[in-house]
């Protein structure tokens, strides 16, 4: 199956879509090239600039190619298959999720690959794994325990076939969340997979996005490869060994610390796991990516997504209600930041002396800067902080040019 081609329409039911009539295919819409302001859409509706999310795929499939790293991008942050094909298309290898019903989606989808980066224990997922790596299917699951070895093993082990279940053992850190917390457990959980049937050590796996800097990261992954070599010296890794890691502020450690021939003996594979780059943002990321902190010479990304709401209400002096809440927008990680305004005539301004002070279900509370001003009925474009918590607020995502002409249609499944 390919990734673009689920038949999906859009019809009242479709959030920032005004569709009172009879529903549309995605592609029939998008064809017709609406304006996002020709009265196609209502307010508020989040949208991709489509020049930026191809800018921000190829400079992340550059940094991977001449650092030698093998792409898995997180796909959690998007679950969208045309994203998806366009990251596939320009050299991942495969689609890191963190759940068993993201790997099922991506099966549906038709991603060749998927890494679940989480420790599978549910029996009923386990089996339809097995099956489908029996089938062809290139499934890779986390392991940091040796009841989840056995809760593979048994799962694997109850259908038919030969071809084994691959896991990578993880190598957690204190106070983070999961992984072994030192290597003597990580050597008893590749033991136990050594020990056990259907199940077969591909690795090891780590995360260190939620350290609080990027030399703790860099300790991190320094005792990530180190445990990479004990694993070796006792002879509980294979001939193909991978090594994966990396979120979306820490990249460049990765390739610093675990890229390379650094395994004498072994066919080594490093695979980063980024994801959030595919949109970034205005906030936490545009603050914490590499290129802006530390590796501004090997490429820039560019904030993509765009949440356009309306002025409600200007009730007092100081302060405009924005249509736009916690349903609409991420919140978790910083508020929605306003990037321009639209005025009722269309001509756009600066949205200086505007700040978003908080966010209730369906609106946000603006401050309004003595010598600025919005009026009701105007629109704001605002940019948001934390891609993974915006992409699941919206079913369908326009993508415009940056004129705002909608020229296709991103569809999410969380």
């Amino acid at each position: 199956m390919s990734l673009t081609a689920l038949a999906e329409h859009i019809d009242w039911r479709t959030k920032g879509i005004w569709r009172p009539g009879p529903a549309i295919s995605l592609d029939e819409f998008a064809a017709s090239r609406p304006s996002l302001f020709g009265g196609a859409f209502t307010w508020p509706v989040m949208v991709a600039n489509q020049a930026a999310i191809v800018h921000n795929i190829d400079t992340m499939a550059r940094f991977c190619a001449r650092h030698g790293l093998e792409f898995a991008p997180h796909g959690k942050t998007t679950m969208a298959p045309s994203l998806f094909d366009a990251q596939l298309r320009a050299g991942a290898t495969a689609i890191s999720v963190a759940t068993a019903n993201q790997a099922l989606a991506c099966r549906e989808m038709g991603v060749p690959s998927v890494m679940l980066a989480n420790e599978l224990l549910d029996p009923g997922p386990l089996r339809w794994a097995a099956e489908q790596v029996r089938q062809g299917f290139g499934f890779l699951c986390f392991v940091d325990s040796v009841a989840g070895v056995r809760a593979m093993a048994d799962a694997a082990g109850s259908v038919p076939g030969e071809r084994p279940v691959r896991v990578l053992a993880e190598l957690g850190h204190p106070g983070g969340r999961t992984g072994c917390r030192d290597v003597a457990e990580l050597a008893e959980v590749a033991r136990a997979v050594a020990e056990a049937q259907g199940i077969e050590l591909a690795g090891v796996a780590a995360y260190e996005g939620g350290l609080p800097d990027v030399t703790a990261a860099g300790r991190y992954l320094d005792g990530v490869r180190a445990a990479v070599h004990e694993l070796a010296a006792q002879g509980l890794l294979g001939a193909e060994v991978i090594v994966t890691a990396g979120g979306s502020k820490y990249f460049d450690a990765v390739a610093d610390r675990l890229a390379g021939s650094w395994l004498p003996g072994h066919r080594l594979r490093t695979i980063l796991r980024s994801g959030a780059y595919v949109s970034h943002d205005d906030g936490i990321y545009r603050e914490w990516t590499p290129f802006f902190r530390r590796i501004p010479g090997e490429g820039s990304l560019e904030a993509a997504l765009e949440v356009w709401a309306q002025v409600i209400s200007a009730p007092e002096d100081g302060l405009a209600i924005v249509g736009m809440g916690k349903r609409e927008v991420s919140y978790d990680e910083g508020l929605p930041v306003p990037r321009r305004v639209r005025a009722l005539d269309g001509t756009l301004r600066s949205p200086a002396g505007l700040r978003v002070r908080s966010v209730n279900d369906h609106h946000a509370y603006v401050e309004v800067a003595p010598g600025a001003e919005v009026a009701p009925g105007e629109l704001v474009c605002f940019g948001i902080s934390h891609p993974c918590t915006a992409f699941d607020k919206w079913q369908v995502i326009p993508v415009v040019t940056d004129d705002h002409t909608v020229v296709d249609l991103i569809r999410t499944y969380f």
